[in-house]
């Protein structure tokens, strides 16, 4: 029965259920097509941009929605879901060049004066970064950070050549009357933690041994960086130091075979002349005792680095700690007791103070005798 007052609905105002076909229409107006990367339409076998949903109908909805007792489906937009883009991290190279070139030199021609041997620092460079390429397949290189001294800073010819190469950076220290470096060490802290702060990197390669380095390694850390320590392989002992080692994050050797590829031995240092070879486990001489003691000392200069050495100077007595690090290093490269020769002792430590007063200009300092 129809209330008083009111006249039946007209059929253009019966209230429309929008059926599946006009709700596709309209969607399909609003939203458009969505079209594959590959030109298919995704919507083509449901009539339109659209995935079907079943939902229950509408209870109690005037006009014909009140009549209907079947479910029917409600369209949704079609969500694509992206997948994000790989990521590509930036990786940089930082070689400590006092190091490289003085363990290369020590395992190839057998001295790390730069005068015994030849690098050709193009191709050690291309061969530092094809490694990084294996290591980092996908990552992108920012550049080679090249740390070297020179006197007054002055770039000699190698240097300059280097500074042209692509994606190379020649920073120098100072390199005093002694040839020793000055201020290479800060300038690579400085450099790591600056990139590391700023996120222009995600991993670090550093080439170097110096323990000096510890607190730039554990900066650039606290800045979500990877550091991966490079070595070079020692031609005896080690050449890396140990509070470096630990605190990188990963670590890798290039082999003598490596090295070979860009070091030419020139000539024989002094020290060696003469020097009749010695069998490893065979008692040594005094002479041999007295080499092996330079070529420590020698190789404590490029791990330790000259400043800590210079500590030492101008002796003639060890602390007990360096001497007998001084005489387990040289008893690993002997593979022979001399604790109970205290004729070979005294050359070693006579060899490895020479060395060290000719490096900081004290050739006639008293050398050790106990």
């Amino acid at each position: 029965m129809q209330a008083p007052g009111t006249r039946p609905p007209r059929e253009d105002e019966i209230l429309h259920d929008p059926g599946e076909d006009d709700v596709r229409t309209g969607a399909t107006a609003a939203f458009g097509a969505v079209v594959h990367e590959s030109g298919e339409d995704l919507g083509a076998e449901h009539g339109g941009p659209l995935e079907d949903h079943p939902v229950a109908g509408f209870e109690g909805a005037p006009g014909a929605l009140a009549e209907l007792t079947e479910p029917f489906t409600r369209p949704a937009v079609l969500v694509r879901s992206v997948s994000p883009p790989l990521h590509f991290g930036t990786h940089a190279l930082f070689v400590d060049v006092g190091y490289v070139y003085a363990a290369m030199g020590l395992l190839v021609a057998g001295s790390a004066e730069r005068r015994a041997f030849r690098v050709d620092a193009e191709q050690l460079i291309t061969g530092l970064i094809d490694e990084a390429r294996r290591v980092f397949p996908e990552g992108r290189l920012l550049r080679v950070y090249w740390y070297d001294g020179a006197r007054e800073r002055v770039h000699t010819v190698e240097q300059r050549q280097i500074a042209e190469l692509p994606d190379v950076k020649v920073r120098l220290g100072n390199l005093n009357a002694h040839n020793q470096q000055k201020g290479v060490d800060s300038l690579i802290r400085s450099d790591l933690e600056s990139l590391a702060r700023n996120h222009a990197i995600d991993d670090a390669v550093v080439i170097s041994g110096d323990e000096d380095l510890v607190s730039a390694v554990e900066a650039a850390q606290s800045y979500g960086v990877r550091v991966h320590l490079w070595g070079v392989e020692p031609a005896y002992g080690t050449n890396q130091a140990d509070p470096l080692v630990w605190e990188a994050d990963v670590t890798r050797m290039l082999h003598r075979e490596f090295c070979e590829t860009c070091v030419t031995p020139v000539m024989l240092p002094p020290s060696h002349a003469g020097v009749p070879i010695m069998r490893p486990g065979g008692p040594p001489t005094a002479e041999q005792a007295w080499r092996i003691g330079q070529e420590i000392a020698e190789r404590w200069l490029v791990v330790r680095g000259r400043e800590n050495l210079a500590d030492l100077m101008p002796g003639p007595m060890l602390p007990q700690a360096i001497d007998r690090g001084l005489l387990v290093d040289a008893e690993s490269v002997l593979q022979y007791s001399l604790r109970p020769h205290e004729d070979l002792r005294r050359a070693l430590r006579n060899g490895f103070w020479d060395r060290l007063n000719h490096e900081f200009g004290l050739s006639g300092a008293e050398s050790a005798e106990s």
